[in-house]
C-alpha cells in the first residue's frame, strides 16, 4: 500500500511543482491513512536544483527551543528518485543528512514520519489530530533555503479534520511560505477544530481550539483571550502587523497532549491535557498570556543572536533573560490587568519567583546573560549524567521575570515604567524588525531613564548579579515584603528520610556534608518513621538548634551534625493598610487595567 502511495504522489507531484516553477521550488504533499499507528506519508520535491549534487536534511532544531533535537531518528522508509521517477542512490555523511548524485534538476523523497508527542516542538498523529511542528516533519535542502516552498495537506475527510495555521492558503488545502525559516516556524493543526475569532484594528486574531469540550466553553475562554489580546496590545500601542493580516492561536486542551507552549511570528501553540471543564478556563490562560506577548518581544523584538535561526545546531542568546525572562514578568501582570487575576492574589503569585531568585546560590557563578547562555543545555535538552543546577542555575524564565519586576518598580519610583520602556524597544527595534543586542537594551534605557540610571541598573544587575533593594521598592507600591525569623529551615527537602536532591550551598544540610542519595535514619537519637517524619520533627525545632543525625550512605552508617538557620523565604502581600495616595495612585498604575 505504501509502495502505490509513493507512485501515485510521484505520479501527481512533478505536474504540481512544473506549474510552479519558477516560483515554488520545494513542494510537500502529507497524508495521515496510518495514523491510528501515528504515522504521516510525506513526499517532497525538490525542484529547479543546480550541478550534479544534492543534500537533504531534517532539521536538529526548532524555533523558539535552543537545545538540539534529532528529529531525524523518527524518519524511515526513504525512498529517493529523480523527477522522472528512477531511483537515486542515498548517502549518509552524518545521520541527519542524505546525498544524492546523478538527478535531472528534481529529487523526490519520500518518506514515513513516526510523530507522537503533541507540544511546542514535535509532530503528533493519531486519530484525534495532525499536530504539525515543521522541523519535526519535513526534510528540507539548505541549498533551496532561500526559495518559495508550499505544502498539500490531506486532511482525513472521514474525521472531519480541517487545517489551521499561520501559512498563506492557496486554496484545496495547499499553503505557501516565502522560504525556508517562514515555513519551519509554521506550526499547523489539522483536526476537527473549533475557531473564534474577533477584529482589532483591521487584523483579525483567531483562536483555534481542538478539544473535547463543548462550544459554550469556547466561548467563555475566548472572552478571556481577547481581554488579554487587548491588554497586550495597550503595552506597546498597537498589535505587531501580521503577515496576511491574521494571527492564530492554535490549541490543543486533550488528554494526549504534552504540556507547552510556543510562540512563532503570527501564531502560537498551546498545548494541555487539561480540559476547560477540568481547570483549563482558569490555568491554562497563562500560557495564553505569555506566548502572545511574544508576539512582540521575541519574535519581532528579536535577539540579534537568534537571527536568523540556525536549524543544524543549538541556538545560544545573550538576551533570554530580557526575551523570556521580561516575557514571564508581564504574564501574570497582563492577567491582572485583564482582571482575570485579582490585586492580591497577583501579589502573593509573586512569592515563588521571588523567593527562587533571591535564595539561589546560583548568582554567585552566573550573572543573568551568562544563564541565558545555559538554554542549550536545558531547554527541553536530555542528558544522562547528573548536574548540580539547583546551585549553578537559575533559569532565565525567572530571573529576568525577578528583574522585570524590579526595573517597573525602580522606574515608577521615577513617575516612569516598564510599558513605556517597552514600547521605545519597540519602536526602536521590533517595528523596524532591526535585530538588538544587550548593549542596545542598555543604551535604550539610558535614554528612556536617563544615563545614571541606566548604567547602575545594567552594571549591577544584568552585567553582575547583584539585587536591587526590594523592601524598598515593594513599600513605593502598597507592597510588604516579610520573613519569619522563628521558622528554622535545614535546606533540602526530605521525603522518607531520603534527600533526593543536591543539598544547597550554605544551607545547614550542605555545611553537615549531607547530599542527594544520603538516607537520614535518626534526628537526636529520634528514629525517623512515617509515624514520626523528618519534617514533623523539624516542625519543633528553631534557627540555631543543634541536630544530631545518624545517615546511611552507599550502605554505610554515619553521622554528623547541623545547625539549623533561619528559613530564608520572603512572604509578598498586598497591604491593605497604605492610606498614603501617592503609594495608592502608583500601585493602581501599575495594576489596573488600561
Amino acid at each position: 500500500m505504501k509502495h502505490l502511495i509513493f507512485l501515485l504522489l510521484t505520479a501527481f507531484l512533478p505536474l504540481t511543482v512544473t506549474a510552479q516553477k519558477g516560483k515554488v521550488t520545494t513542494s510537500y504533499t502529507i497524508s495521515f491513512e496510518n495514523a491510528v499507528h501515528h504515522e504521516a506519508e510525506i513526499l517532497a520535491v525538490f525542484s529547479n536544483l543546480k550541478g550534479n549534487k544534492a543534500s537533504f536534511r531534517m532539521s536538529r532544531t526548532s524555533p523558539g527551543r535552543y537545545a538540539i533535537h534529532e528529529f531525524a531518528k523518527n524518519v524511515y522508509n526513504v525512498k529517493v528518485t529523480d523527477g522522472k521517477g528512477n531511483i537515486l542512490n542515498a548517502t549518509r555523511p552524518d545521520p541527519y543528512s542524505w546525498n544524492v548524485e546523478g538527478h535531472d534538476g528534481t529529487v523526490q523523497v519520500s518518506y514515513t514520519l513516526f510523530a507522537n508527542r503533541g507540544d511546542g516542538t514535535y509532530t503528533q498523529v493519531d486519530e484525534t489530530h495532525a499536530h504539525l511542528n515543521m522541523p519535526a516533519t519535513f526534510m528540507y535542502m539548505p541549498a533551496l533555503a532561500d526559495k518559495a516552498m508550499q505544502v498539500t495537506f490531506k486532511p482525513r475527510q472521514d474525521l472531519n479534520w480541517k487545517v489551521a495555521t499561520q501559512l498563506e492558503n492557496k486554496g484545496n488545502d495547499t499553503y505557501y511560505a516565502m522560504d525556508l525559516q517562514y515555513f519551519m516556524d509554521s506550526p499547523t493543526e489539522v483536526s476537527n477544530h473549533s475557531i473564534r475569532s474577533f477584529d482589532v484594528d483591521k487584523q483579525t486574531v483567531n483562536f483555534v481550539l481542538h478539544h473535547n469540550g463543548t462550544e459554550a466553553e469556547l466561548d467563555t475562554y475566548f472572552e478571556d483571550v481577547k481581554k488579554i489580546v487587548l491588554q497586550q496590545k495597550e503595552v506597546f500601542g498597537e498589535l505587531p502587523s501580521y503577515d496576511y493580516g491574521a494571527y492564530f492561536f492554535l490549541a490543543c486542551y486533550i488528554p494526549n497532549a504534552s504540556g507547552d507552549g510556543m510562540e512563532h511570528r503570527n501564531s502560537t501553540i498551546l498545548t494541555s491535557t487539561r480540559s476547560l471543564a477540568d481547570g483549563g478556563l482558569q490555568r491554562n490562560i497563562g500560557t495564553v498570556s505569555h506566548e502572545f506577548f511574544h508576539g512582540w518581544n521575541v519574535e519581532r523584538i528579536r535577539p540579534s543572536d537568534l537571527e536568523p535561526f540556525d536549524f543544524e545546531t543549538a541556538n545560544m542568546s545573550e538576551a533570554l533573560w530580557f526575551a523570556e525572562g521580561f516575557t514571564s514578568y508581564y504574564t501574570s501582570l497582563m492577567m491582572r490587568r485583564a482582571e482575570l487575576l485579582s490585586k492580591k492574589d497577583y501579589i502573593q503569585g509573586l512569592t515563588r519567583t521571588f523567593n527562587y531568585v533571591w535564595n539561589s546560590p546560583a548568582r554567585q557563578f552566573f550573572n543573568p546573560i551568562e544563564m541565558s547562555y545555559q538554554a542549550p543545555f536545558v531547554d527541553a535538552a536530555t542528558a544522562v549524567d547528573p548536574v548540580n543546577r539547583n546551585n549553578t542555575f537559575i533559569s532565565y524564565y525567572s530571573y529576568g521575570s525577578a528583574l522585570g519586576l524590579a526595573l517597573d518598580l525602580s522606574l515608577r519610583e521615577k513617575n516612569l515604567n516598564l510599558d513605556d520602556y517597552m514600547k521605545l524597544v519597540w519602536k526602536k527595534h521590533g517595528k523596524k524588525e532591526k535585530p538588538y543586542t544587550v548593549e542596545d537594551l542598555h543604551e535604550l534605557l539610558k535614554d528612556y531613564a536617563g544615563e545614571a540610571f541606566g548604567d547602575y541598573f545594567f552594571q549591577n544587575y544584568i552585567y553582575k548579579s547583584n539585587m536591587p533593594e526590594m523592601q524598598r521598592l515593594f513599600e513605593s507600591v502598597g507592597v510588604s515584603l516579610s520573613q519569619d525569623g522563628s521558622k528554622a529551615s535545614f535546606g533540602v527537602s526530605v521525603t522518607n528520610g531520603a534527600i533526593t536532591q543536591n543539598t544547597t550551598i550554605g544551607t545547614a544540610a550542605y555545611k553537615a556534608g549531607l547530599e542527594n542519595g544520603d538516607k537520614i535514619i535518626t534526628i537526636n537519637n529520634t528514629a525517623i518513621t512515617p509515624e514520626n517524619s523528618f519534617n514533623d520533627i523539624l516542625s519543633g525545632l528553631s534557627p540555631n538548634d543543634v541536630l544530631r543525625i545518624t545517615y546511611e550512605r552507599y550502605g554505610v552508617t554515619k553521622e554528623t551534625t547541623a545547625t539549623l538557620q533561619q528559613d530564608p523565604s520572603y512572604t509578598i502581600e498586598l497591604d491593605t493598610n497604605v492610606s498614603d495616595k501617592k503609594v495608592l495612585k502608583r500601585r493602581d498604575l501599575w495594576l489596573n487595567p488600561k
